[in-house]
Formats: C-alpha cells, sequence, structure tokens
C-alpha cells in the first residue's frame, strides 16, 4: 500500500541537525526537477524580499520565511514526520505509533511537496516554505514543473498494489495516477453525515485517524475493494463508487457523524 499525504503549511523548526543532502532523498529520479526548484527558491529569497514574498503569497506576519528558505542549503535538517504539522499529522501522531507501525509508515507514507516533489516520512529535509500552488519566475507553475518527472518515478513507487490517495487537490496536479495504477487507486472524502458536506479541519483530521488505524492494525489491503473492508473492520461507515470506465480510480466517502 502506498498513501499519498499532502504536506502542511505550517512546519516545525528544523533545528541545528546536519543540513539536507539532496542525494539521500527518497525517489532519486526527482533529483534534477528538485534542485532547479531548490535553486530558484533559494535564489527568489536571498534577492528581493518583498518580491519573493509576493511570488510565495506569504502574509507580513510571514516574512520571517524568506529568509528561511534562503538558508535552505545551510540550514538543518530533521525527517520530514518531524518536519510536518498541522491538523492532518496532529491526527495521525507519527510519534506516538507502535515500532512495527512506524516501520509501516516508513514504507508506505509519501508527502507531496512543492519543493521535494515527494518524500518519504524519514527523509531529512529542513523547514521551508513552499506550496504547490505558486509560480517560480523561473519555472512557472510547480505542478506543471513535477508532471514529468513524477509521471517517471510515481508508478514504479506505487509497485503492483493499492494507492490510497489523500492529497488536496493542488498536490494531486502535479501527478494524476493513469492506466492500470489508477484502477487500484482509491480516493477519498470525509463527510459530516447530517448534513452530507466536507469540512476542511474535520476533513484532515479524519485522514489523520484513517491512516494512523491502518498502519496501527497493520492491515494491507491490495486493491480499493479490500480497503473498504478494511476501513469498515476498522468502524468507519464508508461509500465507495466504483469507477464507471476503465483507467479511473475508485471514490470512497467516509461518513462521520461528530465534527471534530
Amino acid at each position: 500500500m502506498l498513501v499519498l499525504l499532502p504536506p502542511s503549511e505550517g512546519k516545525a523548526d528544523s533545528g541545528k541537525g546536519a543540513p539536507l543532502r539532496l542525494e539521500s532523498l527518497s525517489l532519486p529520479g526527482l533529483a534534477d526537477a528538485r534542485e532547479a526548484v531548490l535553486g530558484e527558491l533559494v535564489g527568489l529569497c536571498a534577492g528581493d524580499e518583498e518580491k519573493a514574498r509576493e511570488v510565495l503569497g506569504l502574509s507580513e506576519g510571514l516574512r520571517g520565511e524568506v529568509a528561511k528558505n534562503a538558508a535552505l542549503r545551510t540550514a538543518g535538517a530533521r525527517p520530514a514526520g518531524e518536519i510536518y504539522t498541522g491538523v492532518l499529522y496532529d491526527a495521525l501522531g507519527l510519534a506516538s505509533l507502535d515500532a512495527a507501525a512506524k516501520r509501516r509508515a516508513a514504507r508506505s507514507l509519501l508527502v507531496f511537496s512543492g519543493l521535494w516533489g515527494a518524500v518519504r516520512v524519514t527523509d531529512r529535509i529542513p523547514s521551508y516554505r513552499c506550496s504547490m500552488g505558486i509560480r517560480l519566475p523561473g519555472l512557472g507553475a510547480l505542478a506543471g514543473h513535477w508532471r514529468a518527472p513524477m509521471a517517471e518515478v510515481l508508478p514504479e513507487a506505487a509497485g503492483d498494489g493499492l494507492v490510497l490517495d489523500l492529497r488536496s487537490a493542488a498536490y494531486a496536479a502535479a501527478w494524476k495516477p493513469k492506466g492500470e495504477v489508477a484502477e487500484r487507486t482509491a480516493t477519498v472524502r470525509v463527510l459530516h453525515a447530517p448534513t452530507r458536506k466536507v469540512v476542511s479541519h474535520f476533513n484532515k483530521a479524519t485522514k489523520g485517524r484513517i491512516v494512523r488505524a491502518l498502519l496501527s492494525a497493520g492491515a494491507a489491503p491490495r486493491d480499493p475493494a479490500e480497503l473498504v473492508e478494511a476501513l469498515r473492520g476498522l468502524g468507519y461507515v464508508v461509500e465507495a463508487a466504483e469507477p464507471g470506465r476503465a483507467g479511473k480510480p475508485w471514490e470512497l466517502d467516509v461518513l462521520v457523524e461528530e465534527v471534530h
């Protein structure tokens, strides 16, 4: 099982450990694309601060993120699972998983990123600010920059098993599973059962809990149909829509009564 996650906008401080080594990151086929984004981002943020803030969509209160980006090559690095914070990652609670579940997380979780493309939770990265929705002056829209390298690398990373896609739309734009990979991919919406509406905060938290539950239970669904049964076995109410034609993913709705 490969689980595709969005990153978090806010990130923990990267501390004073050893700096980034691009060549050590997982998915080495993304190395050239990573170097291109990193070079553009560092150069932008080392120059005109106001221009960098405008390009990155940062408020006055986030001005310090520009200087942080300018120092990415020398900043300390920590495992990505410690860098990403926020609602989904708080609910996932990687640090409090037992040893076996942590090993499963290291194998199966892939976090998408405007800067790195995608990383494993064990990859050491510095804290940064670079969402997938921005346009860097020398590269254009980041989702477009990542599409070709992702199309080369991600099908191999997906292997022959289930792909559980929990990404937000901006990050999903960087790689859309195709063909037989799409047919064993499941996307998930979390709906407030009484209203059947998506509630953003609740959606993220529930997705984090779903991943934690699967990892903790040692669940290993091989396809979307088995995922539906696994989630129901874990107590979730799931409605599944099989694709109407070949080459499309399954769409799952998880219905939850309480918004918290």
